[in-house]
């Protein structure tokens, strides 16, 4: 799976995802890219697209884009309060395709 970590998360949280190819936005130099235009570049070489912006799918039509969002829920955005969700993330990535959003919370 290709996963893309938003620019929002630690990039620490980069190898928590062992056996997936991950980058993170700004390891792809698309840091300050709007939601919709980093959906839009994102979905020609990523599967999903990991980030904390709860609103996503209120922000964008998710149907329009070829990638799935997984939205992490936590206390704060810090390493160590995602880390106890990835489990619940390596599940969700067995299972999750193109179009969906998924809720992962503590």
């Amino acid at each position: 799976m290709h996963i893309l970590i938003d620019e929002c998360l630690p990039k620490k949280l980069k190898q928590a995802l062992q056996g997936h190819t991950v980058f993170t936005v700004q390891e792809k130099g698309w840091s300050g890219i709007e939601n919709g235009d980093l959906l839009r570049i994102a979905e020609k070489e990523f599967d999903v697209w990991l980030t904390a912006d709860r609103g996503i799918e209120y922000q964008q039509n998710l149907n329009r884009f070829d990638i799935a969002v997984i939205v992490l829920i936590a206390y704060r955005n810090r390493l160590d309060a995602l880390l106890p969700l990835m489990s619940q993330v390596q599940e969700v990535l067995r299972i999750i395709q193109p179009h969906q959003i998924v809720y992962i919370d503590s």
